[in-house]
């Protein structure tokens, strides 16, 4: 049975490198295969029309726990310039639920939560009151956001950055199926 007195953190993976989202669901994998409930929110990552691309490999991998589930949010397109109408409905309707599964889960990994704040979908202080309404024996992971977020970073327990180096991207090379999703 999983320790469930060690949980209660907040911690972050953000930065411009390939790995944020990579990183969280790398602590899912650990969490599931050591017993522990994992919910996967993901705010914006079902925009490409792709569907092979927009429902990758690591989420078929993970599904196949009975201790891991997924809710992905979002419009079917990207946030370009100014956001949306429907894209701040859908960030707005993933934070609503997103409190929602506040002591239903071990831990909650809220994917890319923080691009939402760096494309102007929500703020950090609206981060922040969803930091302080998270249970002290519930895990929380915020991803995303290239732009450093000092006020979330500040409530958080552990703040990761992953910063590119080298990306094949750069030289045009595109994701490739079962490396980047």
């Amino acid at each position: 049975m999983a320790d469930k007195s060690q949980l209660g953190m907040v911690q972050v993976f953000w930065g411009n490198g390939k790995g944020k989202t990579t990183a969280a669901l790398g602590t899912a994998l650990r969490a599931c295969g050591n017993g522990y409930t994992v919910h996967l929110i993901q705010f914006m990552k079902n925009g490409t029309g792709d569907f092979e691309i927009d429902y990758p490999g690591e989420l078929k991998a993970l599904e196949t726990f009975n201790n891991f589930s997924v809710r992905r949010f979002g419009t079917g397109s990207w946030v370009i310039g100014k956001p949306s109408k429907a894209h701040l409905g859908a960030v707005k309707e993933a934070c609503d639920y997103l409190i929602s599964c506040f002591g239903k889960y071990d831990i909650v990994i809220a994917d890319e939560i923080l691009y939402a704040v760096q494309m102007g979908l929500l703020t950090e202080e609206e981060v922040i009151l969803i930091i302080g309404r998270k249970p002290n024996n519930q895990e929380l992971i915020l991803t995303g956001s290239h732009k450093p977020l000092t006020n979330i970073f500040e409530k958080a327990d552990l703040v990761t950055e992953i910063k590119k180096i080298k990306h094949p991207y750069d030289s045009g090379t595109m994701a490739r199926k079962g490396l980047e999703y």
